[in-house]
Parts: structure tokens; C-alpha cells; sequence
């Protein structure tokens, strides 16, 4: 990631002050998840198998923007809110696999927590800035397993007051290349009852997938 500058910190600074709405130093932002205007799409692609697709629009999000120190917050989506292949069979046997079922689906959520995640450059009204970023996932209150964050790339749009609905908005497109579940134990072979489908089930659904994020943001005071 590129640092922010002094000088480049002080014009971002200059043009919120003269642009009424635009996002200001230490904003909170949050992403409504019964607005329904916010997605998660996560897709897992066997070669030999299925392509299977988890959708949901019902992303919530609580966030800070800080001209200096970036985005810091935390998104989170309820598993029992994730749609998968929109097919009832297969979401139950995500939620059993996510769950290992050994907690309840209804208090199961997978949380993304963002620390000072800085965009390449100063956000200008209604342009794309790209932003790359570790980011840590928890899948049911499970991190990876070797405790390593995703890699997250992406792009961050403001749009000032008015432009998009009253508030400033932050449209957040974010991209995870190479999300392992079997880091976060999701999965028939770490859930009871499953064992034995196993390897019949090793070639048929792929243990690493993307997952794409597409957020709207709106100042929240």
C-alpha cells in the first residue's frame, strides 16, 4: 500500500472543506444489512465437479473513515442470511459444514474486521481508488487455522452529498482471490455425520473459491 503524504493529506483535507457532504476526517459510515443494496457473492469452482455459489444481500457493516489512517471497522453477513446455488438442500448442508454442528446457525456469522485499511490515494468525488489490504476473517468465531489474513484488493468510489441517496456514500468493491474454507474448518470431514462422504465428496466441491463484496456505505451522523 502507499502512504498518504503530507501534502497529499492536507489538499484531501482542502477539497472536503470546500466540497460540503464529501467523507471528512474520522466519518462513521455503516452499511445497512436490511437495505439490501449491499452483496456478498462467493464462488467455488471444481474442476471436476460443480460451481457452486453462495449469494446474500444482507451485508452489515460499521466503519470509520479517517483521511490519515483509512478504513477501520468490521462487515458482517449472518450464515443463515447466505443463499447457496439458491438451492435449500445444499444451504443446509453449508450451514451444517460452516457450523461444524456444534453451534447454532442463527448465532453464526462471517466477520471481516478492517484496521486502517488506506486507499492509494486521497478519495476524489466519484472517482475509483484502488486499495490493497490484510485483511482477518472469522467463519462462526473460527480464524484460519495457521492465523493468517486474506488478501484483499478492491476499489473505493465516494460519491459526495445527493449523489447517491442524502448522505455521502463510500461504494466499496473488495475482491478475496483465494478463500481456503478449509482453513476455517468448513467442511464434511470436521462435521459429525459427514465422515463418511469424504472422499466421495473430495472432487466434487472445490475447497477454495473468491469471494467478491460490493458495499455501500453511507454516513451515519
Amino acid at each position: 500500500m502507499i502512504r498518504i503524504d503530507a501534502t497529499v493529506a492536507a489538499a484531501a483535507a482542502l477539497l472536503c472543506l470546500a466540497r460540503p457532504g464529501t467523507a471528512r476526517a474520522s466519518e462513521p459510515y455503516a452499511v445497512k444489512a436490511d437495505v439490501g443494496n449491499s452483496t456478498m457473492t462467493a464462488v467455488f469452482d471444481a474442476p471436476l465437479g460443480e460451481r457452486i455459489t453462495a449469494l446474500t444481500n444482507e451485508v452489515g457493516c460499521t466503519l470509520t473513515w479517517d483521511e490519515k489512517a483509512g478504513m477501520s471497522g468490521t462487515c458482517a453477513i449472518p450464515l443463515t442470511a447466505l443463499r447457496v446455488d439458491n438451492d435449500d438442500t445444499k444451504t443446509e448442508h453449508f450451514r451444517q459444514w460452516a457450523t461444524n454442528k456444534k453451534v447454532s446457525e442463527k448465532s453464526c456469522e462471517l466477520v471481516a474486521t478492517l484496521k486502517n485499511v488506506k486507499p492509494a490515494q486521497a478519495l476524489q468525488p466519484e472517482k475509483p481508488v484502488p486499495f490493497d489490504a490484510q485483511v482477518p476473517f472469522t467463519v462462526c468465531g473460527k480464524a484460519r487455522t495457521d492465523g493468517a489474513p486474506e488478501h484483499v484488493t478492491g476499489t473505493v468510489v465516494l460519491f459526495p452529498k445527493g449523489a447517491y441517496g442524502p448522505p455521502p456514500t463510500l461504494r466499496i468493491r473488495a475482491h478475496v482471490e483465494r478463500f481456503d474454507r478449509e482453513a476455517y474448518r468448513i467442511g464434511p470431514k470436521w462435521t459429525s455425520g459427514w465422515l463418511a462422504r469424504v472422499q466421495g465428496l473430495a472432487k466434487v466441491v472445490a475447497p477454495v473459491g473468491t469471494i467478491d463484496l460490493n458495499l455501500f456505505a453511507a454516513a451515519s451522523k
